[in-house]
């Protein structure tokens, strides 16, 4: 999968808005793209280099994820409990990797009700 196939999948969940909130952070040097789902964020990466994508994870289910894919660590500059990271096109497929990013979108959505 490549950053825009990546970027569209995101874009097609209901409600869905994107920004780059931390361009003022960085100076320039990258750019964070973040995906919102009620104004919270649910999953982010570095545009410009598409190599770990970081998500909302539910914390039960992490060790199981870790233990099975090498593509899944610890988040970029998130909450170890609650993110993780993920590297495209290493051993998840883009089935599973749409899966996990639908599940992040399910888990903000949900806890925003």
């Amino acid at each position: 999968m490549n950053v825009e196939e990546f970027r569209e999948y995101c874009l097609s969940l209901p409600d869905v808005t994107e920004a780059t909130p931390f361009e003022k952070f960085s100076r320039g040097r990258f750019t964070i793209l973040v995906f919102y789902v009620d104004n919270h964020m649910f999953c982010y990466f570095n545009i410009d280099d598409f190599s770990n994508i970081t998500i909302k994870c539910d914390p039960d289910e992490m060790p199981e994820l870790k233990e099975h894919y090498m593509a899944i660590s610890e988040p970029f500059n998130g909450n170890k409990r609650y993110w993780i990271s993920m590297q495209p096109n290493m051993d998840l497929s883009d089935a599973d990797l749409k899966d996990l990013v639908r599940k992040s979108y399910e888990i903000v959505k949900n806890k925003r009700r």
